[in-house]
């Protein structure tokens, strides 16, 4: 069984984009089953994880427009499992769970089909809006860890609340912004654990705007604070000497029922339900170089909603009523979703997502 937080959170590690090209298939598959071997998947596990990375990466090749499949790592106290993401912008599929049929795949593909991809997966989640684009995860974790929480074709089960994806600048391979996110237990047995969430934009982008965004996520995971201003002053500090960035905060309390906001910069925050968003108020600056006084909003966390946290990497031009039945998904593929309507590719673009917490 794959053990997780109290509030299921995974942490992950992204290991590389594939770009679509007549190569990617080979080059995304070759990767996939050195990373599933590499992370103690047995043999058997890693031919299936390569062979699932095939299918979906030959499907966006042929068919999908400006496709991209990313492969990461992600990980519990004991375990290891391989992901992987795929966006892209066209032309969606109106007939979801027709692809799922047996003896239904794709022209010039393995074969397989996108309901035995699913099988082979431990979990599964595909979200697609036809003439605007699919995105798709699967995660595959050793025999042993996977059979309490395998997915059916048609389940979605995942075991984190929690998830965000990175993607660099066109032409740059590491990226400025970076995400974390970490349980806060309870001051004692009567204290209910709360979750600290934070999304950092690194200034400008290349290695030196990707060790600002490390340093960030470094400086997140080993701050004692338990409030958003506390943790984000102790980022400003581990930032000096590094380009600085934008960053902001947020604090998860299900059993309050509420949300703690502190940000500085072009971080953008929300508050998202089915057909509506609410922003998050930052403050100007760079952590790390200036930094104003600090600020903590506080904002009730909506029975069935999502809060969003992304660079100005993306635009704020998206909306809720134009991603029909999103927040019905893991917050993988909610990621992953906003990533295709709002990221522009002459920035580094981030997001994290959290949902299902309360």
């Amino acid at each position: 069984m794959v053990e997780v937080t109290a509030l299921g959170v995974l942490d992950c590690e992204d290991v590389a984009w594939f770009r679509d090209s007549p190569t990617m298939p080979a080059s995304a598959r070759g990767a996939a089953a050195t990373l599933a071997r590499r992370i103690g998947l047995n043999s058997h596990r890693a031919s299936e994880v390569a062979l699932a990375v095939t299918e979906a990466a030959t499907n966006l090749h042929l068919h999908a427009v400006d496709g991209s499949l990313l492969l990461r790592v992600l990980r519990t106290a004991n375990e290891a499992a391989v992901e992987f993401l795929t966006v892209d912008m066209g032309p969606g599929m109106r007939d979801v769970a027709g692809a799922f049929a047996d003896g239904t795949s794709s022209r010039g593909t393995l074969g397989i089909g996108l309901g035995a991809v699913a099988r082979l997966a431990d979990t599964f989640d595909i979200h697609s809006i036809p003439g605007r684009g699919t995105v798709m995860s699967a995660q595959f974790w050793s025999r042993n860890a996977s059979d309490s929480v395998r997915a059916s074709e048609t389940a979605v089960v995942d075991t984190s609340v929690a998830a965000g994806v990175t993607r660099p600048i066109s032409g740059e391979t590491s990226c400025g912004d970076a995400w974390a996110v970490r349980v806060e237990p309870g001051a004692d047995a009567e204290t209910a654990p709360a979750l600290l969430v934070m999304m950092c934009d690194g200034l400008g982008h290349g290695p030196l705007a990707a060790l600002a965004g490390d340093t960030a996520v470094t400086a997140f995971r080993q701050s004692s604070a338990r409030l958003p201003d506390a943790v984000l002053r102790d980022i400003h500090t581990a930032l000096r000497g590094t380009r600085g960035g934008a960053v902001a905060v947020a604090r998860v309390e299900p059993s309050a029922g509420r949300l703690l906001y502190c940000g500085v910069g072009n971080v953008s925050g929300y508050v998202i339900t089915p057909t509506a968003r609410a922003g998050l108020m930052s403050a100007p600056g760079i952590v790390g170089q200036q930094m104003r006084t600090l600020r903590t909003f506080e904002q009730p966390l909506v029975p069935g909603g999502a809060l969003v946290m992304h660079s100005d990497g993306l635009t704020e031009r998206w909306t809720m009523d134009a991603l029909p039945g999103l927040l019905q998904h893991t917050p993988a593929v909610i990621a992953g979703q906003l990533l295709r309507e709002a990221a522009v590719r002459r920035d580094d673009a981030g997001i994290v997502v959290v949902k299902g917490a309360w």
